[in-house]
């Protein structure tokens, strides 16, 4: 079942539809993209404090009906939820496990309408996928205006090594221009071959000719989709995540007799505790998910989903200016390669190929290394790009759907799908992150259509998501200003908190220290502070992989950072939620196991073995164990935290011991709490072929060396370097 997504109709879209596809718009005469703006004032009973999670569990409990009971807490389900309760239908939602803790936390962090797409619908002739485009981009510009914290426009270059392909580029990304029509963001333009690398440097300048820019959006996706949500449960939805359906409500109809979903039957994952949630209608939003809930209906539904993993790296922001994408438009293989600086960052995917669905997708290696290949072909052999820069990598599963009402079933639906079964299961499935919120109200459309329920038209057009509302770009100096905060931490709190950064700093604690007066960090290179941590457990928090992925970003821009920022984050949830010391270690543990497989930690270890060659020549081998044996003063073969010690007291340079058994641990392949000579070699190796940048082993025992040799004191500071 389907329903015409909305339209709106400019002049441009006339001309083009017209000269490319030989008919009027169909836009023109259904209105689609319709910019319905919200009727009137919505109310919003919890304006100033959210429920608790066990407040939102007892209304799940305790309703007597809901009117939607959504299944799946990504983008698309919270836009579902949204949708719904600011049509005064009485919502609820739930997520097996965290709010955006799947794909919708894994993306590019593009908002975006897809130049590909419109280069195919020109190219083939084809008016779906056009209009495709022309609704990604009027969601694009209502996901900016709604979320301004969050998102904002990324300028994007796309180097040009031919000199035809520069007037060929120039007609597509102008097309892109002219669909968007008065949501354009920012004209695009033609850079010549000298200020394209004035403002790209790290460009490789061999037959560059010139380059286009052009302008999509950009945006924090995990904390995007939960703002969605928190948004739905302001306005009155009762969502929880970490509950699980366990198996689907039914119940005969008075007229047909026929099985009819009623709601469903739901665990608390965090205590055990099982209960029913009845609905008029159910709405499965659960992604990669989506056939498991449709079996749970009926066993015989045929899979709709096709997965596909797309992999992504982050690698130090030195690698891409502050303020400039950068687009590969044809791999070695054909596929897109996007170079986005994110976060003072800069994140580089993606990758394309089937895989297996499961709730924790781990990056290959291979996958990591193409990324790497095709980010070399663009930068300057001055560049060197080392596997070693890899701060973090994660794979995320992108849920293409077959639609199951075309006579090709085996074929990929460009769009999303929206399906409902014989018993009422309402199915959202397939679409992109840019076109939740038209997808969301699409669904609920054929959600109250098929049920017959009483409700008004969507009304999220220029509603402004959690936090959106009192914002400025200036709401950070009132942060410094108010609170005594460090620049960068008020500027981080600003744009993830919007008009609640307020909040977080009151809850924030005294440094002791004479500037910054608020903010202890959790760790000494990124902004984020400990009482994030407080405030992630009003958002819903419940465990600390909830904190480093979804509340922060830290799991995904440093695993390293995050890994030594989790103890002092299980010590603050432990006691906010009064955890058992038995409760804290399986936390960490739980905590050290996801960055280790899904945010590429394993990559590392992987990267310096027991089995890694030792490629150095005799004088570097010779120069190595000079090193080695100045803190190796018995030739014992084996260095400890205290030989290393006692070498630094030496130079009057003071290391935390936790902090320097961390340093140790990292090169000590067999965890026998020694680095043996050959595990020394081994990294050493390994640092000069590129595969670990600046270990800081490796960092500490050269400045040492040298501190030795000039008998003077020296300084070490942590290298923030990859792995």
């Amino acid at each position: 079942m389907f329903k015409e997504p909305k339209a709106y109709c400019n002049a441009f879209e006339h001309i083009i539809t017209m000269f490319f596809f030989g008919f009027e718009p169909a836009g023109c005469v259904q209105a689609r993209l319709a910019y319905v703006e919200a009727q009137g004032e919505l109310k919003v009973p919890f304006k100033d404090a959210l429920p608790t999670r066990e407040e939102q569990l007892s209304s799940l409990r305790n309703t007597e009906e809901f009117d939607i009971l959504v299944v799946g807490g990504g983008a698309t389900g919270s836009g579902c939820a949204l949708d719904a309760v600011t049509r005064n239908l009485k919502t609820a939602m739930v997520e097996r496990s965290d709010f955006s803790s799947g794909t919708s936390s894994r993306s590019t962090k593009l908002i975006h309408g897809g130049v590909r797409y419109l280069q195919k619908a020109i190219m083939k002739l084809d008016y779906e996928q056009y209009m495709m485009v022309k609704e990604a981009l009027h969601e694009r510009a209502n996901l900016l205006d709604i979320a301004p914290h969050l998102s904002a426009p990324l300028p994007i270059m796309l180097p040009v090594y031919k000199w035809w392909q520069l007037p060929y580029y120039w007609a597509g990304i102008k097309m892109y221009d002219v669909v968007a029509g008065s949501h354009c963001l920012k004209s695009s333009y033609v850079l010549s071959k000298s200020k394209a690398l004035e403002l790209f440097p790290m460009l490789k300048k061999d037959k560059l000719v010139g380059a286009i820019v052009y302008y999509d959006g950009q945006h924090n996706d995990a904390r995007m989709n939960l703002a969605i949500a928190l948004s739905a449960a302001r306005h009155g939805a009762a969502i929880a995540n970490y509950t699980e359906v366990v198996h689907l409500l039914k119940k005969p109809d008075p007229q047909t007799g026929q099985e009819k979903v009623c709601g469903a039957r739901c665990r608390d994952m965090i205590t055990g505790q099982e209960f029913d949630v009845r609905a008029k209608c159910v709405i499965n939003a659960t992604g990669p998910f989506t056939d498991s809930l449709r079996k749970m209906d009926n066993q015989k539904t045929p899979n709709i989903c096709q997965p596909s993993a797309g992999v992504h790296i982050v690698i130090p922001g030195y690698y891409s200016p502050d303020n400039m994408g950068l687009l590969d438009p044809a791999t070695s293989d054909g596929r897109v390669i996007f170079f986005l600086p994110w976060e003072k960052m800069t994140i580089a995917g993606t990758t394309d190929t089937p895989t297996e669905v499961t709730a924790h997708p781990i990056p290959m290696e291979d996958d990591i290394n193409f990324i790497l290949n095709e980010v070399r072909n663009y930068l300057s052999p001055d560049v060197e790009v080392r596997r070693g820069d890899v701060l973090a990598a994660w794979s995320g599963i992108r849920p293409l759907v077959t639609d199951p009402n075309s006579k090709d079933t085996q074929s990929i639906c460009r769009n999303h799908i929206v399906n409902i079964s014989d018993s009422g299961l309402v199915t959202i499935a397939g679409g992109k992150w840019t076109t939740y919120r038209s997808m969301a109200e699409e669904t609920l459309d054929a959600a109250i259509k098929a049920h017959n329920l009483s409700a008004g038209p969507s009304r999220t057009v220029g509603l402004m998501l959690e936090g959106g509302k009192d914002w400025t770009p200036t709401l950070y100096i009132r942060l410094v200003q108010d609170y005594g905060l460090e620049n960068e931490v008020a500027q981080h709190l600003a744009a993830t908190y919007g008009g609640r950064a307020f909040e977080v700093a009151k809850m924030a604690h005294v440094t002791g220290k004479r500037w910054p007066i608020l903010g202890k960090r959790l760790v000494s290179e990124f902004p984020y502070i400990e009482s994030e941590v407080q405030y992630a457990i009003k958002e819903y928090a419940c465990t600390a992989i909830d904190v480093i992925a979804r509340r922060t970003r830290l799991g995904f821009l440093n695993v390293q950072a995050a890994d030594e920022a989790l103890p002092r984050i299980v010590e603050i949830m432990g006691k906010e939620l009064q955890w058992t010391e038995q409760k804290k270690k399986e936390e960490l543990e739980a905590a050290q196991k996801f960055l280790h497989l899904e945010m590429g930690y394993k990559a590392r270890s992987e990267q310096l073995s027991k089995t890694s060659e030792i490629s150095l020549n005799a004088q570097e081998v010779a120069r190595y164990k000079k090193r080695f044996y100045k803190f190796d003063k018995e030739s014992k073969g084996f260095i400890t935290t205290l030989d290393v010690q006692q070498v630094l007291e030496r130079l009057n340079i003071q290391i935390d011991e936790d902090a320097l058994h961390e340093i140790l641990n990292e090169v000590d392949l067999n965890k026998n709490g020694q680095v043996e000579l050959d595990e020394f070699l081994q990294l050493m190796s390994a640092v000069q072929r590129g595969q670990i940048s600046d270990s800081r082993l490796a960092i500490l025992m050269k400045t040492v060396e040298e501190g030795l040799d000039l008998r003077g004191p020296v300084t070490v500071d942590r290298s923030g370097g990859g792995f």
